[in-house]
């Protein structure tokens, strides 16, 4: 069975993006060693299970990255990687697949995942959750989740979008493993060990 991770970035007070889903906190935090170690992550995985929006913003970016040699060695690594993977975008509303390798997935969420977590042949690695606010979200309180992966960055917003959400009950994580890198990012590696996570009432 393959698992699904949701590799997030979040502030220190446990925000995805800023009041106005705004994320040019965690920008300044990005150096090489954050590339090299999101390139040896993604080589865990074969998919990226993506919503509409993150998916418009990687791929306007990473396409350029890849042919732009004026990016960090690794930059370039990281951005082939994510050009050549396949990228599953969860949607209703998207119109146009302009990242190659990708397909467009719709329906009942929990049946999808189930569909996706079975391998197959040539798909036999990890799903990967980048951003994704909203889907995260649905994944989250369907305890769809098998591990978060949890780039917390050295900066309080003191608003915004919190990766979990208010009327969710607890959820049991085990601390596997955890990084520091240059700019005092600290990457946590959380697997789920149990459902726990269900929305109140």
């Amino acid at each position: 069975m393959r698992k699904l991770i949701v590799s997030m970035n979040i502030s220190l007070d446990g925000f995805m993006s800023g009041s106005r889903q705004e994320l040019d906190w965690h920008f300044a935090s990005w150096g090489s060693d954050m590339a090299e170690k999101l390139t040896r992550d993604l080589a865990q995985a074969d998919t990226l299970l993506l919503g509409r929006n993150t998916y418009e913003a990687m791929a306007s970016y990473w396409r350029e990255v890849e042919i732009d040699t004026f990016f960090p060695r690794d930059d370039i690594a990281h951005a082939v990687m994510l050009n050549t993977c396949q990228k599953l975008v969860y949607s209703r509303t998207l119109t146009e697949l302009s990242w190659n390798n990708s397909r467009q997935v719709k329906g009942d969420l929990r049946r999808v995942v189930a569909t996706l977590k079975q391998p197959r042949p040539g798909q036999e690695k990890n799903i990967l959750v980048y951003g994704s606010g909203q889907l995260v979200a649905a994944l989250t309180a369907l305890n769809l989740v098998d591990e978060y992966h949890l780039w917390v960055h050295p900066v309080v917003l003191g608003q915004g979008v919190p990766l979990f959400r208010e009327g969710m009950e607890k959820v049991a994580l085990d601390l596997f493993k955890m990084q520091t890198f240059r700019s005092g990012v600290v990457w946590f590696r959380y697997i789920v060990t149990k459902n726990a996570l269900v929305p109140t009432d």
